[in-house]
């Protein structure tokens, strides 16, 4: 067993999947694209910012004919879907040079990992955003309407994945959910990348700013967490006081336990 550094951690993955050869491994895996990088940017942000909301990338990097973002969250509940579609939107407004052409440049990729977030569907632990034109009334694809197929994936790292889900993604989402109790077996993984990745996350190469940062992140997920669940409780509270619903509806609205809204 090896002693690792979660991946939870935003320091942490950005220190792993900054590497180039990591990043397009990850990338190919998932979206079947050779990459021509030789450098991922951490924090990327346009300057000037696109739209009204100045934002920061994760991981970000642009060959010839590709953009991609990589996200990782970890159960944020101020993290929502549209705030991902919304990096997406950004990414490729941003390529538009002028209103001469509007042909996107570079297809856009962004690939979003969650980490302890419950997922909309029971029978899916990635769901893809394509942005494929579809008939009004059969529903059918049609295709060579826009020369770029950007994409965005959203990934759930928690739940065991559809049995049909590609060895090569499902490899990477388990080793990400096994980093985050701090330890991993390498002989679970045949991808020589992911044993790359459980190299560089060892926790003998984690640095003591490194170990600062991931304070940092923990007691901001704990303070995001509790301000949470007081939300759910004061909800509770004033459906209780409303007396509309049974206490078992109610903590089925809510996600508290029956136990949780007897005690309010």
């Amino acid at each position: 067993m090896k002693q690792v550094a979660p991946l939870r951690y935003d320091v942490i993955f950005k220190k792993a999947f900054s590497h180039p050869e990591l990043f397009t491994a990850l990338v190919e895996d998932f979206f079947g694209i050779p990459l021509e990088i030789d450098q991922v940017e951490n924090d990327k942000a346009f300057s000037p910012s696109v739209g009204k909301v100045a934002i920061k990338f994760d991981l970000f990097a642009q060959d010839t004919k590709n953009r991609v973002i990589v996200e990782m969250q970890h159960a944020h509940y101020s993290d929502t879907f549209e705030r991902f579609l919304y990096y997406q939107c950004v990414a490729m407004a941003e390529t538009i040079a002028s209103s001469k052409s509007y042909k996107f440049p570079v297809t856009v990729f962004t690939l979003v990992f969650f980490t302890g977030k419950k997922r909309p569907h029971p029978d899916s632990g990635i769901l893809i955003h394509d942005f494929d034109p579809r008939d009004f009334v059969t529903g059918e694809i049609i295709k060579n309407v826009y020369a770029r197929k950007h994409r965005l994936i959203f990934v759930f790292t928690n739940d065991t994945p559809h049995p049909d889900t590609p060895k090569k993604c499902v490899e990477w989402m388990q080793a990400i959910d096994d980093s985050l109790d701090g330890e991993i077996d390498e002989d679970d993984y045949t991808n020589p990348h992911i044993k790359r990745l459980f190299e560089l996350i060892e926790l003998e190469q984690i640095t003591p700013e490194e170990y600062a940062r991931m304070k940092d992140d923990y007691n901001q997920e704990e303070s995001e967490k509790q301000a949470f669940e007081e939300g759910k409780k004061e909800t509770a509270r004033n459906l209780k006081a409303l007396g509309a619903l049974t206490e078992e509806q109610i903590a089925s609205v809510t996600g508290l336990t029956l136990e949780e809204i007897k005690a309010l």
